[in-house]
């Protein structure tokens, strides 16, 4: 008996001991002056823990009491006389406090049924420091306007631009360091990749590499940033908020095309077309004054969602789904909230109405789209409103868009309603369950809709996005572009600012980047080339050992992260090294080697997709942008990758590694072809092994190799050679791959052992990641 009571006073004492040195370390880290911010240390635990029965839904809402504004939080609860939620200064007479700290399950909170878990013996530290500092409640950081604040005061010869300055002064809060600047042949790789998505010629290596100038490098970001490839590169990202897809989805999942939209956005980008400008064409290019055709076309953005075109559906039922989702890719894609979350009833976490859900609706709730309109024509693969495109504006205004005949295009966009269609709430986000009616009103939490400067209507909300006022717009595009060079972002929740979302990393470099964007007018290769031209981007990738022990994730940036390429990029570098990449801007969408059957087990069987039909030619050897995306059966090599599925606004893909990742970098027609033309290509010119592995190695790696990696090669090449010549492989079976033509006059055995170097050289892991 003695010793358990031992035992237990000893419990109580490291418990005593450990509560202590939390509520000693509560704050440490965000605040110099050990304060507690609401923000950043105090919501995300009410949030998690409270806000699921004491937030905004007030259908959900027990007791009366909501934790999320501090009138209520403050009041006197309703349901315990005399007692209070909160008592600035006192923890000790909080209601919240003693329920949280206590044992008893009929009195403690989160309560056990709510399986939401107790707060760890941190948490409670914090919220009880936060309430002996005064409960001090702060507005959300993203619903504030952004300022620029002062660069942080760091004295190092590694800050080359202002994002250093922030970068650096959270390194040394941390205890961390920024490597030096990466050698040239990496760093060329690295940006050559995020600005073109291609890696590097041998003709930009060798020019790069033998500029001895002090802005070599500037010369060179401002090189890519004036190619083409530019534009395909920055739409790949856009594609995935857009949801494009060439297919309608559903059951029969019939051809539509939407492709010249593409060709419009890859033309904005390398226009570099101000952000602001980019975003109101896409929105209500429609509504523009004396709007052209070129900014009626801007809005098939918004009608790249899925169509059924199946018999029997009820044509309101999903033309209220299609609004939906014009609703969700608005707020997701260009506000960065989960805004849906109240289309069935007020969102839990933050302070969003089913009513402030439904105004906002009602802005995409008056084009004349139907739900049901039969079969797609294939002459006239478009949904109404459909923008006809004729031969005549396809050579003159609109020769930006890549045709292949002379025949008239035709694409969905946006068209607005001669007169207002009611919007109504709708009961559980059901379509026939209409209750209030409500005005087109953007959301109240973000910024205020002025009615009196703004029209009601899809130009209206554009204004208001657009307006520098806005605290999301451009954090949120800011923070998607650091996401596109860094592998996540500064708000490692892309698509959710809100309450549940991540907090930024570094908050005031967010917004200092955020307002210097708008400042400099809105301009997307300036942002990016300000982003690349930082230490902090163009810094060494090695880890260290205490860089890996004390932040595991990279999240304060002590080195270069190394991520792997997208999808569409994985099949880019191994067309273009291989020499086979066509790089004709825009067109229609090709399909290029698939697995058969996919196609046809997946559809109706009725319809121009029911059977896979594989492009010919030159459309085989097409930027992964171009690839065919049917929604019901995506590309398989791409979604190996993780290619978003494109049936829905994405703002972020997952990054995964299995071991189909690998079979497919061995084994995938196209990698296999790119590996036997590439060492055609090389054995045609030059009959050294060793030349032509060196020249391989650097087209692919993008650098030259190291003595021990060219034995390595070298012997390899030697074994596959003598296989051949054995009779244990069969070159002629190995090179029966793909369809670019094979050269007679090589010799097969050679040209099958370089073939199989060369293949080894994409499956190794540095090919394919950004270092």
């Amino acid at each position: 008996m003695r010793r358990k009571i031992l035992v237990a006073v000893c419990s109580l004492i490291v418990a005593a001991i450990a509560f202590t040195a939390c509520l000693n370390s509560a704050g440490e880290g965000l605040s110099d002056t050990g304060n507690i911010s609401y923000n950043y240390h105090v919501r995300p635990i009410l949030s998690d823990k409270c806000f699921k029965c004491h937030g905004p839904d007030q259908n959900k809402l027990e007791a009366g009491l909501r934790l999320d504004l501090p009138e209520f939080a403050f009041a006197p609860l309703k349901e315990t006389k005399g007692a209070f939620a909160l008592v600035p200064g006192k923890p000790e007479e909080s209601e919240v406090f003693k329920r949280v700290i206590s044992t008893d399950p009929n009195y403690i909170m989160p309560t056990p049924d709510s399986h939401l878990g107790a707060l760890s013996t941190e948490e409670i530290a914090i919220l009880k420091k936060w309430i002996e500092q005064g409960a001090e409640y702060e507005p959300h950081w993203a619903f504030v306007k952004p300022e620029k604040q002062d660069l942080p005061k760091v004295k190092s010869a590694l800050a080359k631009n202002e994002i250093d300055y922030f970068i650096l002064a959270r390194l040394k809060e941390k205890g961390l360091s920024m490597n030096e600047e990466a050698d040239k042949e990496r760093l060329l790789k690295r940006v050559s990749l995020d600005l073109t998505g291609l890696p590097p010629d041998e003709a930009l290596i060798e020019r790069f590499l033998n500029d001895k100038s002090e802005n070599a490098y500037e010369k060179l970001v401002e090189t890519l940033l004036a190619v083409p490839q530019y534009g395909e590169k920055m739409a790949v990202h856009w594609m995935d908020i857009a949801r494009y897809a060439d297919s309608y989805g559903y059951q029969d999942d019939n051809i539509r095309t939407q492709w010249p939209w593409r060709d419009w956005v890859i033309k904005a980008f390398n226009e570099n077309m101000p952000y602001d400008q980019f975003v109101t064409w896409q929105m209500a290019g429609d509504l523009l004054p004396n709007a052209t055709k070129e900014q009626v076309l801007a809005t098939a953005f918004f009608r790249n969602h899925k169509y059924t075109e199946e018999g029997g559906v009820i044509p309101e039922e999903y033309r209220i789904e299609y609004v939906l989702d014009k609703t969700k890719t608005y707020t997701k894609g260009l506000l960065g909230l989960t805004a849906e979350c109240a289309q069935c009833h007020d969102h839990k976490y933050d302070p969003i109405s089913q009513k402030d859900y439904f105004s906002l609706f009602a802005f995409f709730n008056n084009t004349y789209e139907v739900g049901y309109e039969g079969d797609v024509s294939i002459s006239k693969p478009a949904k109404n409103p459909i923008l006809t495109l004729t031969n005549e504006e396809l050579q003159s205004t609109l020769s930006f868009i890549n045709r292949e005949d002379t025949s008239s295009l035709y694409v969905s966009v946006m068209g607005e309603l001669d007169t207002i269609r009611p919007t109504y709430v709708l009961n559980r986000g059901v379509y026939d369950h209409p209750t209030e009616r409500v005005q087109p009103m953007a959301l109240p939490v973000v910024m205020k809709y002025d009615t009196v400067q703004l029209p009601r209507n899809r130009l209206g909300l554009a204004k208001w996005t657009v307006d520098k006022n806005n605290p999301l717009t451009a954090r949120v595009f800011v923070n998607q572009l650091w996401q596109e060079f860094f592998g996540r972002g500064l708000v490692k929740t892309s698509g959710d600012f809100g309450m549940q979302g991540e907090l930024p990393s570094h908050p005031e470099l967010l917004d200092w980047l955020a307002v210097d964007f708008m400042e400099h007018n809105w301009d997307i290769k300036y942002i990016i080339k300000k982003i690349v031209s930082s230490n902090t981007y163009r810094q060494s990738a090695r880890v260290s050992e205490k860089a890996l022990e004390k932040d595991p994730e990279n999240i304060y940036l002590s080195h270069a992260p190394r991520t792997r390429l997208k999808a569409e990029f994985v099949r880019d570098l191994v067309l273009s090294s291989s020499g086979l990449l066509v790089k004709k801007i825009g067109g229609p969408s090709v399909k290029p080697y698939q697995p058969a059957g996919l196609w046809e087990s997946a559809t109706s069987g009725r319809g121009e997709l029911a059977t896979y039909k594989q492009d010919k030619g030159e459309k085989l050897y097409r930027r992964g942008l171009y690839t065919f995306i049917k929604l019901t059966v995506p590309p398989p090599s791409m979604i190996l990758f993780d290619a978003s599925n494109r049936d829905q606004c994405e703002v972020t893909r997952l990054q995964t590694n299995t071991p189909l990742q690998a079979l497919a970098m061995m084994n995938d027609p196209t990698i296999l072809e790119g590996s036997r033309v590439f060492a055609q290509k090389l054995i045609s010119t030059n009959k050294d092994a060793q030349t032509n592995i060196e020249t391989a190695f650097r087209r692919i790696l993008c650098r030259t190799p190291e003595k021990e990696e060219l034995s390595i090669l070298t012997r390899y090449h030697k074994e596959q050679l003598e296989l051949f010549r054995a009779g244990q492989l069969d070159a002629k079976s190995t090179l029966k791959v793909g369809e670019y033509p094979q050269d007679p006059n090589l010799d097969p055995v050679s040209q099958a052992a370089l073939m199989k170097t060369i293949n080894l050289m994409y499956n190794m892991e540095e090919a394919i990641v950004k270092s």
